[in-house]
């Protein structure tokens, strides 16, 4: 079992910052493919950004410009960088991890959440 706990979210005004982390309870960032999600009250979940084992990054087009993800394999770490904030970023951010080996998809795992509000 792979225990991925988040971190970082919070109040914030409208043009501020917030770093969310999620540190994973063992060494899987060269295996998995690490996803951010949200998912505010009434709306569907969607993904924010992803990082593959290969550093490669993808984000949705409402936050390209503002965010960014980055990973820090000695700390098991993935992390989300949030600038620029806007009230429609507003939202629980989940942390997805998805076994990727030899070219397969493993198991999938989250995190527990963390809310963001960013106020107008």
């Amino acid at each position: 079992q792979v225990q991925l706990v988040e971190s970082g979210g919070g109040l914030v005004q409208a043009g501020g910052s917030l770093r969310l982390s999620c540190a994973a309870s063992q060494t899987i960032l060269n295996n998995y493919v690490i996803n951010w999600y949200r998912q505010a009250p009434g709306k569907q979940r969607e993904l924010v950004a992803l990082i593959t084992s290969a550093n490669i990054m993808h984000y949705a087009d409402s936050v390209k410009g503002r965010f960014t993800i980055s990973k820090d394999n000695a700390k098991n770490t993935v992390y989300l960088q949030m600038n620029s904030l806007k009230p429609e970023d507003t939202g629980r951010y989940y942390c997805n991890a998805v076994q990727l080996t030899g070219g397969n998809y493993g198991p999938s795992y989250w995190g527990q959440g963390t809310q963001v509000t960013v106020s107008s």
